[in-house]
């Protein structure tokens, strides 16, 4: 089951110094540390600077609005300024709204459709605007592109991107972008049209096991876009006798052990040349995220062997050829 279904039922550690600005270490064993905002990066040519992490709306979906407000305040005190949101994370739009209303002018915030014609899309941006109770996103993007016949509608006649255009221009929304869940398709979109970002899965199983994700990873660089990471702490697909029993429900997929893996998974997708990851929608998993943010240090040659050695064997969640 795939995470927007889900929703809806319930070590180019060297190229860093080069292209992004430079992050506190972390903490050496037995030191205590005080503990800066978490560090900030580059969004491509937007001329943004987001926090390394997220907050994904997830996080907040099916909460007490107390949950939401805390939560979020939380976040914005230890530097996070990069949000994101979409209408498939059941309520979180609702959540995310009146949490954020206080922060909104000092926060970059990130929604998504999975519309693809023009009526639909351009309805739901409004209703989207309305939720989040503000008057413009910063990026707006086409949500989980995965099939080739998506990509031909979205810049058909009467396509969702005629709708992307116009609430740029209309004030509506700021930067353009797109996630996928399919390295062809992201291609695709990224030969179609010069967006300001991309949202793609950057994860340690996936780019060693199933050689996904650096052919889309490499095309954005040379395109200069601000490139975003999904599924940094993600390690393999459920067995089939746990995919409707397991411990973390906000999870699809079955995500790296806690604390150690999931930590190393995480600093070995910042430890990219990406701007930004949106942890899982866990909470322990989100506040480990902010802890390892916060402290960040690109992952070592002998922690990348250790973790790459934790990926043998593993499922990979998404393959090439799922166009």
């Amino acid at each position: 089951m795939r995470r927007r279904d889900f929703l809806k039922k319930g070590t180019a550690a060297a190229s860093l110094a080069a292209s992004h600005k430079l992050v506190a270490p972390a903490a050496r064993a037995g030191e205590v540390t005080p503990q800066g905002p978490i560090p900030r990066r580059r969004l491509g040519k937007t001329g943004e600077e987001l926090s390394l992490i997220a907050l994904g709306g997830i996080v907040v979906t099916d909460t007490p609005q107390s949950f939401a407000n805390n939560i979020v305040a939380e976040a914005f005190d230890r530097g996070i300024n990069y949000f994101d949101v979409a209408p498939e994370y059941g309520n979180a739009q609702e959540r995310l709204g009146p949490a954020l209303e206080p922060y909104r002018k000092r926060v970059f915030l990130a929604c998504k459709t999975l519309l693809r014609d023009q009526e639909g899309s351009a309805k739901e941006l409004d209703d989207s605007l309305r939720k989040l109770r503000t008057d413009h996103v910063d990026l707006y993007q086409f949500h989980a592109v995965t099939k080739r016949e998506e990509v031909e509608k979205i810049f058909g006649p009467r396509g969702a991107m005629e709708t992307f255009q116009a609430a740029r221009q209309a004030g509506k929304v700021r930067f353009l972008g797109f996630s996928a869940h399919s390295v062809e398709n992201a291609l695709a979109m990224l030969d179609r049209y010069n967006f300001d970002t991309i949202l793609f899965p950057i994860n340690f199983v996936l780019f060693s096991q199933a050689n996904f994700g650096p052919q889309v990873l490499a095309r954005a660089r040379e395109k200069g876009m601000g490139i975003l990471a999904l599924k940094a702490m993600a390690k393999s697909a459920w067995p089939a006798d746990q995919r409707k029993d397991h411990p973390h429900p906000k999870c699809w997929y079955r995500p790296a052990a806690l604390p150690e893996e999931a930590s190393l998974a995480l600093r070995w997708t910042l430890s990219q040349p990406v701007t930004a990851a949106v942890p899982p929608g866990e909470e322990q998993y989100f506040r480990l995220a902010m802890d390892v943010a916060q402290r960040f240090e690109p992952l070592k040659p002998e922690e990348e062997k250790t973790l790459l050695a934790a990926a043998q064997g593993a499922t990979p969640i998404f393959h090439l050829g799922t166009a």
